[in-house]
């Protein structure tokens, strides 16, 4: 490796100083503030210090180090110098080499042992250690456990610059190439160098086509075996992890492998490299092959574990004859005495059938009685089991015997509701660290003796077995959602598949009950199941209207629609605005700047900070994006922009935003600010588990390439009381009749009810998610054997 010096162009910016005081430093991603006084710099500088920003390592303060990069002028904070790329400055003599290995950033090395290394090594001692870490093993003074000390020192305090001035030079950013060093460590350059494929595989953020053109800068052969793999891993993670399916099958994974390797016609790739780099991904446990199916590796023990412990719930029978029918029926009419209420043949069902068995699957649309027919188990289960719904009357080691959760927060929020009793996220019930995993699983399971899911459609197969793993061995389970709803956004169509696997007792709820209020939206929702509209769609009810318009009118159109909702005493809560997509001249990103002007125009007094191109104001509505767990907040989950606070106002001079989820405030400093967005327009995936008094729906042809009926209903559904549709009735009339779900390819349903793997996979052929040639048909049981010659077997 070049020495850092030789890297550097004689026409780059710099700035040459000792760090005096480190101001912010992020452990997460390494971006810093520094406090810097200049010594040398490129710049027409006049102050004696400058801020320096970029990605470090948490360097020493009074050390002196040359940073290259950009001045750039902040409009709040003034000078500032962006940095690329940095090196450490350290003496050029051997006296001075001696003085700073034997300094206190190098544990272990006195002075003796420093004046043996540079006798041996020389005045270039610390890049030829650097570059050849053994040389070392040559100076008796030094021991391996000295050595190993010693060469991870230089490489944080040292060798870092030279790793990102060569993952520079190869066209990765401070960024990235700080996210590369921090899952490599030393072995980076290694690594970059010999096999760039497999940053595929670890680097979020590096697909297989950059690492590809890295490769090929290298020289690598467009035959090499781990372009081969990189290829494999890299088709199947886009299409399981974008596409929700659980796995895909070999003939898919070749095709679509072997189209990505002969793009950039390299090498003439054949079925068979293929098939031999999908054998030595099974064998090194990248990859799962099972018959036809291949899976990565969490995807399949995932769904193995959620078979495994769904039949565990199922095989309780002690549930079978609890209590006698006399009883029940008895329980029951007191309950609807003492609510006032009349349950329906169908809601008796439930009940009954959700107190008598280990597990049930409760389905139906809006207005079909879901959430009553759940605060009636729970009130029956109180009554049948003596057990109070009070949760002070539990003493604090005494778990409480119902538990509700919902997979995002608003769902369980409008599940406590409902029933009046706490209801939390699956992430909160499991007790969710982030990096660390859950708390519970199958060792520490969680306490309780009734467990009701509401919205399954959204739960993925890696959160659903996480579930069920941690369930006790006695407890009871339901589950509740709607199947014509949008699937979970993660792999897998978890409730579809236990409906459809028939090994579960299961209660579909039909008569709308919600209808007989006069709610025209429930209608339509219904209608739009059949993959039909109303007669009279464009006609305005009391609840529900169309408004044509074009896209070109389409803010207008919303703008009207919102300053008119306004004027009537609604707010930003009361309303939400969906669309389908984030692009375009009705997309998201466009509605949310409209929809700030009308709901939160800028004014004077009122904060507000801009985050790259968007601006955020006090009072704004927005959507947190991730979990974080530490907050009690979740991807999904809609607040309020409460407070905003200026770097120069605090001690840890950081720009900072406050928002209020429902009343649980959450700071968040600039580099966190990507985990929330504006909330006046959402996605109508954003929006599965909640309900809004007004919703505001765009349709038009634009959205095309999203239009199809799950879509469309789950928008309506989260209408609790007006529906607006605005844009074009043709677009309107094509997605409801677009059943095309592009259902997911998982074997839950094959696994849990045993069904012949000849003919589930005959049926799963049909409905393949992109189109295969004749080739294809009578692909069943193939390994990749199959795919090689006799002799190469």
């Amino acid at each position: 490796m070049q020495e850092s010096a030789d890297l550097f162009s004689e026409n780059e910016r710099y700035v040459k100083g000792l760090v005096k005081v480190v101001i912010f430093h992020n452990d997460q991603n390494l971006y810093s503030v520094l406090k810097v006084r200049v010594h040398e710099t490129s710049e027409n500088i006049e102050d004696k210090e400058i801020t320096v920003t970029g990605y470090f390592p948490l360097l020493h303060e009074d050390d002196l180090y040359t940073f290259y990069g950009t001045l750039t002028n902040h409009p709040k904070f003034g000078l500032q110098f962006q940095t690329e790329h940095f090196r450490k400055e350290i003496p050029q003599t051997k006296e001075g080499i001696i003085q700073y290995l034997s300094s206190d950033l190098f544990k272990g090395i006195g002075k003796k042992t420093a004046e043996a290394i540079v006798e041996k090594l020389g005045e270039s001692a610390i890049s030829k250690i650097l570059q050849n870490p053994s040389i070392l093993d040559d100076i008796p003074k030094v021991n391996k456990e000295k050595a190993k000390q010693l060469v991870d020192a230089l490489v944080s305090h040292q060798g870092l610059e030279q790793i990102m001035i060569a993952l520079n030079q190869v066209g990765f950013g401070p960024q990235l190439a700080m996210k590369i060093y921090q899952t490599y460590k030393d072995e980076t350059l290694t690594i970059v160098q010999n096999n760039p494929y497999q940053l595929v595989q670890d680097i979020e953020g590096i697909g297989f086509v950059r690492a590809d053109e890295l490769g090929k800068q290298l020289g690598i052969s467009g035959k090499d075996s781990e372009r081969i793999k990189a290829a494999c891993h890299y088709i199947i993670e886009q299409l399981c992890v974008q596409d929700g399916h659980v796995y895909i099958t070999l003939e898919q994974l070749i095709v679509k492998a072997k189209e990505l390797l002969d793009h950039t016609k390299q090498a003439i790739i054949h079925e068979t490299d293929i098939a031999t780099e999908i054998i030595a991904l099974g064998e090194e446990g990248k990859l799962i092959v099972e018959e036809e199916r291949v899976y990565l590796p969490s995807l399949y023990f995932a769904e193995q574990g959620l078979v495994k412990n769904v039949k565990k719930v199922l095989e309780q029978t002690e549930y079978d004859e609890l209590f006698p029918e006399s009883e029940f029926l008895l329980s029951l009419g007191k309950l609807e005495e003492r609510m006032k209420v009349q349950y329906a043949p169908s809601q008796k069902d439930a009940i009954q059938k959700a107190l008598m068995s280990p597990m049930l699957l409760l389905t139906g649309g809006p207005g079909t009685g879901k959430t009553t027919v759940i605060k009636g188990i729970v009130e029956l289960y109180s009554d049948l089991h003596g057990c109070s719904l009070e949760p002070k009357d539990y003493k604090k080691e005494e778990p409480f015997p119902i538990l509700l959760v919902a997979p995002t927060g608003r769902a369980a929020k409008r599940m406590s509701e409902a029933t009046g009793m706490p209801a939390v996220t699956i992430h909160r019930l499991l007790k969710w660290n982030g990096a660390d995993g859950f708390e519970h699983d199958e060792d520490n399971p969680i306490s309780g003796k009734l467990l009701i899911v509401d919205e399954v459609s959204m739960v993925d197969i890696w959160i659903a077995n996480q579930l069920f793993k941690a369930l006790p061995k006695e407890i009871q389970v339901i589950m509740v959602g709607d199947e014509d709803q949008l699937p979970s956004v993660g792999p897998g169509q978890v409730l579809r598949d236990l409906l459809s696997s028939k090994m579960i007792p299961t209660v579909q709820l039909t008569d709308i009950y919600r209808q007989a209020e006069g709610s025209s939206i429930i209608e339509l929702a219904h209608e739009m199941k059949t993959g039909n509209l109303p007669q009279n769609i464009a006609k305005p009810t009391s609840d529900r209207s169309f408004i044509r318009c074009s896209q070109a009118q389409m803010k207008e159109v919303i703008e009207r629609i919102i300053q008119s909702a306004i004027n009537k005493g609604y707010t930003a809560k009361d309303i939400q605005v969906l669309a389908p997509m984030y692009r375009g001249a009705a997309g998201i990103d466009q509605l949310n700047q409209l929809l700030q002007e009308v709901f939160n125009p800028k004014s004077s007094g009122k904060r507000e900070m801009k985050f790259g191109e968007v601006v955020y104001r006090n009072g704004d509505k927005v959507l947190q994006l991730v979990n974080q767990p530490d907050s009690n907040v979740f991807n999904g989950d809609i607040g309020e922009i409460v407070s905003i606070f200026y770097a120069k106002e605090n001690t840890e001079r950081e720009d900072m935003i406050v928002i209020s989820f429902d009343g649980n405030e959450v700071t968040y400093t600039k580099q966190d600010f990507n985990q929330f967005t504006h909330a006046f327009c959402c996605s109508i995936h954003k929006s599965q588990g909640s309900e809004f008094p007004i919703v505001v729906l765009p349709i038009v042809k634009g959205y095309y390439r999203m239009l199809r009926r799950n879509l469309i209903y789950t928008a309506v559904t989260r209408s609790k009381r007006s529906l607006v549709i605005c844009g074009e009735l043709e677009a309107l009339q094509w997605g409801v009749s677009n059943n095309d779900s592009s259902d997911r390819q998982t074997s839950l349903r094959q696994k849990l009810s045993g069904m012949n793997s000849d003919s589930e996979m005959d049926e799963l052929q049909k409905e393949l998610p992109f189109p295969v040639s004749d080739a294809n048909i009578g692909m069943e049981n193939l390994s990749p054997y199959d795919f090689m010659e006799p002799s190469e077997t």
